[in-house]
């Protein structure tokens, strides 16, 4: 019988399932922003370099208000990967692959993202996963794969292959953001990640600031992942793993594909249909299957 979950385990639970609702907004909020390619918004390189440059600009605050110490050189590679993979990797690929298919379609590919972070954190820190966990892999890529086959009339679209890039990417920025988070505060890896990235960012926001006028919701959804996606919802994330245990807190990231889907219906307008529900559920349940198989250190060499 597992013991009952104590009060800081339970406030990480809370937290954790908080960061998880301000990440699964990220799905419509980007749709919002950079608009169907019928009805362009936002420019998408916009969208990613901007969203990282104003978070980095609050980050500068944040680090100093909070006396945060100067990164030590050892962990800049780690932030440096983690960078291409939260900063420009996973926005840059979700904004092109928005402006062609829905948030819904969006919600189930990406479910993969907690089995694809599973996957690289075992090849990363040398472990060596069950049969069982490969095989979940495998059935839930073939899921995904089929799903975005089926929305495709029998072929896979340009924008699911952008929205499998924008997994990795995630996979690639966590496991080396949880890297650096075992020796830092979370919070402060999150802010040197964006803070680092700044001389890029920057740049970049002014040279794709849009020319064409934009929705007022356009820019609301910018706005939106800006402030949440890309900064405070790795605050209450990261804490939470911190408080609840990341095997425990973890597991509330199964919800994510499910909140996309009904955030998508009021904030977008998208109609549920209920063989994507039937798609989510299923992936989901495989991921879940997955994330519980072991997997051992690989032996010393």
């Amino acid at each position: 019988m597992n013991p009952a979950p104590t009060h800081q385990e339970t406030r990480g639970l809370w937290l954790g399932l908080l960061g998880v609702v301000i990440f699964a907004m990220t799905l419509p909020m980007t749709r919002l922003a950079v608009g169907p390619a019928a009805d362009p918004q936002l420019p998408p390189l916009f969208v990613t370099a901007g969203r990282a440059a104003c978070a980095g600009l609050l980050s500068v605050l944040y680090l100093w208000a909070s006396g945060a110490p100067r990164v030590q050189r050892r962990h800049l590679p780690a932030l440096a990967a983690s960078a291409l993979g939260t900063v420009v990797g996973f926005p840059l690929f979700l904004s092109l692959a928005l402006r062609e298919v829905d948030a819904m379609h969006a919600a189930v590919v990406t479910g993969l993202m907690p089995l694809a972070t599973a996957i690289g954190a075992a090849l990363y820190f040398r472990q060596r996963p069950s049969l069982g966990f490969w095989a979940c892999a495998v059935l839930g890529s073939a899921l995904v794969l089929g799903f975005a086959a089926y929305r495709g009339h029998g072929t896979l679209s340009h924008a699911d292959g952008l929205l499998l890039l924008a997994v990795v990417s995630t996979a690639v920025g966590y496991v080396a953001g949880a890297r650096v988070a075992a020796e830092l505060p979370a919070e402060q890896v999150i802010c040197w990640v964006l803070v680092l990235s700044l001389p890029f960012t920057l740049p970049a926001m002014w040279a794709t600031w849009p020319v064409q006028p934009a929705r007022a919701s356009a820019w609301g959804g910018f706005a939106y992942v800006t402030l949440f996606s890309m900064w405070l919802g790795f605050f209450a994330w990261y804490r939470g793993l911190a408080l609840g245990g990341a095997v425990r807190v973890s597991q509330v990231q199964l919800v994510q594909p499910f909140l996309a889907l009904l955030f998508a219906v009021p904030v977008l307008g998208e109609t549920l249909e209920p063989v994507t529900v039937l798609f989510s559920l299923a992936v989901v349940g495989v991921v879940f299957v997955g994330k519980k198989m072991p997997a051992s250190r690989a032996a010393a060499v």
